[in-house]
């Protein structure tokens, strides 16, 4: 039996982090199932660079990612790691300013060479210099020691045994953390189960960073984290964009229709349409076009067909989608657009999270050509928000914004499974046979005679006798769909459009607003991904006795029916956003209040605690009338 201590913690924040070709990734990944599967709540923040292979031990090609579990709720992947393993000098310094003084840093010595330690400025080696004493640093030879414990695999060469070192560097954390293996075990028996030779090595790497923590003096204490207390039911640990892609597949089930997405390839959506790819026996169509173009069209093309047409990209992608949307707007069809935001412009930072997209969503298009907006909270969330705009899109027969973002796409978090009962009942309703008569008194259809209460026009299946219509960019008549030039039937048309979107706000609900004491006059109003860092920032500022309300924003377009009178509830509305203030610029422009904004562009989400210092900064500005 060991005779290591075993201390107690509430919570952790540990960050993976080494070259881009170290399997931090997949470390991290790893290590959360293993933690999801033992009950913690967790918040997870994968981070990794744009190019594909960066150069080897450069700061630009440092990957990691960064996971927070607790025995109680987690609602950020933390703003600071309480322990840092570093393969390589470049993961020590691109990360070494996040960690706080007297953190655990465990460093993989065996890459500290002279080569190395100059490729990122290191004009001395931090491990000798005095540098790190303010952390507790624990040298480890993770590369050599994971050779040594391969030495009897002698199929494989050195290099083959030195990408086993993050299976090491895993089977160390968990023994530090007391994580099971089982499910890592599985997981490389089915990924390698060709390959039994480097299957073997990887299990082997495995249990020899397990044992090494055990029995090492270097390591005297583990640590345990009770699982959190949670409501009871099934849960799996989930990415934002996995939990969309099963959202759109559960939403097209409860409609009764097939689900035909037309996508190209784009960080940070890619994995949406890969996992919607391999689920084709639950009635899904995945095309991957060769553009983004071609990519929504097809998705147009299903919808007009009688489908749920999805379409999946980033910023750049739609931009080159705008003119098809606008077709959509113009023929009333359901479709689905999947935005999932990144840093921009251009190009910008394609694997970085941003909330830069919202005006673009907004008015991106030629004309007037509003468009419904729904926007996830968490990785979770995106589940109950593509089930939301399928309905949406359906009900209204309208294309429908779904924005997304790279921190909830890439994050994860515990995802307890709905059950089936309890899910909406999607069924559309389809046209089957003319609606109104001619001037001769013969059935004829009319293709934009709309429904009273939602204004959406009929949606008719092509090759059902009788139903024939007219579709294009060019604008319709009212009621008949003929082409039509005349000025006052452009003009209503317009507006039963613009119509027609604002009176969703009839179906979704108030925006409630979370504020225990009824006495705060500063709300924190957020939309997306902000979700978390402002839940977090406010319980921090509310433990210190402050009142402070929050609420989040789910519908952007339109905004809930009772969100202007929330704005004037409060002297101080404080709208954090990962942009320049495009939420704040909307709210302003429609509401007349002054709302107030803290924005940033890092590619990064707040933190809580600059998020908090935002708070009570407000709050000072607030006591003293509105005057800092």
């Amino acid at each position: 039996m060991s005779s290591k201590s075993v201390q107690q913690l509430d919570r952790v924040v540990i960050r993976f982090a080494g070259d881009s070709g170290d399997g931090m990734q997949l470390t991290g990944d790893r290590f959360t199932s293993e933690t999801a599967a033992l009950g913690n709540d967790l918040s997870t923040l994968p981070n990794f660079p744009a190019e594909i292979r960066a150069p080897q031990g450069t700061l630009p090609g440092v990957s990691s990612f960064q996971l927070h579990f607790a025995d109680h709720d987690v609602l950020t992947p933390g703003d600071a790691p309480d322990v840092l393993v570093a393969m390589n000098p470049a993961a020590l310094k691109a990360n070494l300013r996040d960690l706080p003084r007297g953190a655990t840093v465990i460093v993989n010595i065996d890459e500290f060479t002279k080569r190395n330690l100059a490729k990122v400025g290191y004009a001395e080696n931090p491990l000798e210099d005095g540098s790190l004493d303010s952390w507790q640093v624990h040298p480890v030879a993770l590369t050599s020691i994971t050779v040594e414990a391969l030495a009897g695999f002698n199929t494989l060469s050195r290099k083959d045994k030195e990408r086993a070192k993050n299976m090491f560097a895993l089977g160390l954390l968990s023994w530090m953390y007391h994580r099971p293996t089982t499910g890592t075990e599985l997981f490389l028996k089915n990924k390698f189960a060709s390959r039994p030779d480097i299957l073997e090595a990887n299990l082997a790497a495995l249990r020899a960073g397990l044992n090494y923590g055990e029995t090492t003096e270097a390591f005297s204490v583990s640590y345990e984290i009770a699982p959190a207390k949670m409501p009871s039911g099934t849960y799996r640990n989930v990415t934002g964009n996995i939990a969309l892609a099963y959202g759109l597949v559960t939403a097209a089930h409860r409609a009764r229709l097939p689900l035909v997405l037309g996508s190209y390839p784009i960080t940070p959506a890619s994995d949406i349409l890969h996992t919607l790819s391999g689920l084709k026996r639950y009635g899904v169509t995945t095309m991957q076009c060769e553009d983004e173009i071609a990519g929504i069209g097809a998705a147009l093309g299903a919808s007009f067909g009688g489908a749920i047409g999805v379409t999946t990209t980033s910023g750049p992608g739609v931009a080159l989608k705008s003119e098809t949307i606008g077709l959509a707007v113009s023929l009333e069809l359901p479709l689905v657009i999947v935005d999932v935001q990144r840093g921009g412009p251009s190009t910008g930072l394609p694997t970085k999270t941003e909330q830069s997209d919202l005006l673009q969503a907004m008015f991106g298009r030629n004309g007037e050509s509003p468009v419904p907006i729904v926007a996830p909270s968490s990785p979770a969330d995106c589940f109950d928000a593509a089930m939301e705009a399928v309905r949406i899109a359906t009900t209204y027969r309208t294309p429908v914004f779904l924005l997304s973002d790279g921190y909830l796409a890439n994050g994860s978090e515990p995802w307890r499974l709905p059950s089936v009962k309890d899910l909406p009942d999607l069924r559309v309703e389809f046209a089957t046979e003319p609606n109104g008569v001619d001037a001769k008194g013969q059935p004829v259809f009319h293709p934009y005679l709309r429904d009273e209460t939602t204004l959406a026009r009929p949606w008719a299946v092509p090759g059902t006798p009788g139903l024939e219509h007219r579709v294009g960019g060019i604008e319709k008549a009212d009621v008949t769909g003929n082409i039509s030039y005349d000025p006052d039937n452009h003009d209503r048309m317009t507006r039963l459009r613009a119509g027609k979107v604002a009176g969703i706000a009839d179906t979704m609900g108030d925006l409630e607003v979370d504020d225990p004491s009824g006495e705060a006059e500063v709300l924190v109003l957020g939309w997306g991904s902000t979700y978390g860092p402002i839940a977090a920032a406010v319980r921090n500022v509310r433990n210190t006795g402050a009142k402070v309300a929050r609420a989040h924003l789910r519908h952007l377009n339109p905004f809930p029916a009772n969100t202007g009178e929330v704005l004037r509830r409060y002297r101080t509305v404080l709208v954090p956003e990962m942009n320049m203030g495009q939420l704040a610029m909307l709210l302003r422009a429609k509401y007349l209040v002054d709302v107030q904004s803290f924005t940033q562009v890092r590619g990064l989400p707040f933190t809580t605690v600059e998020l908090a210092d935002a708070i009570v900064g407000a709050q000072t500005v607030s006591d003293n009338g509105g005057t800092a």
